[in-house]
């Protein structure tokens, strides 16, 4: 796997990842104003962004899992972390909306 190649695809996973972030940030702000409806259709599109960075990063694992080594640079472990912080958000933002609408019930 050529280095620019490997560096396009550290990029793609940092801006799919901080899309992602993003949106559930922006999904929390939402519910909190009380729009819960809009709130989950803003979730599942920071899940969809952040679909095209875990399947770039999926694509990294099978070939290093078939014997094509991949090469990890600071940019690779940056674009991770990037990753795991988006799919841990969009973990947190579901309950967090969760909570707003059993709030807004009562």
């Amino acid at each position: 796997m050529a280095e620019e190649s490997m560096e396009m695809i550290s990029f793609g996973i940092v801006a799919a990842a901080g899309q992602a972030r993003s949106m559930a940030m922006e999904a929390i702000k939402t519910a909190r104003e009380g729009d819960i409806e809009a709130a989950r259709k803003m979730l599942e599109e920071s899940r969809e962004a952040g679909l095209a960075a875990h399947d770039e990063q999926t694509k990294l694992l099978s070939r290093e899992a078939g014997g094509d080594h991949v090469p990890v640079d600071i940019l690779l472990v940056h674009s991770q972390d990037h990753l795991m912080t988006a799919m841990l958000c969009q973990d947190l933002a579901e309950e967090i909306i969760n909570l707003y609408e059993t709030k807004a019930d009562k």
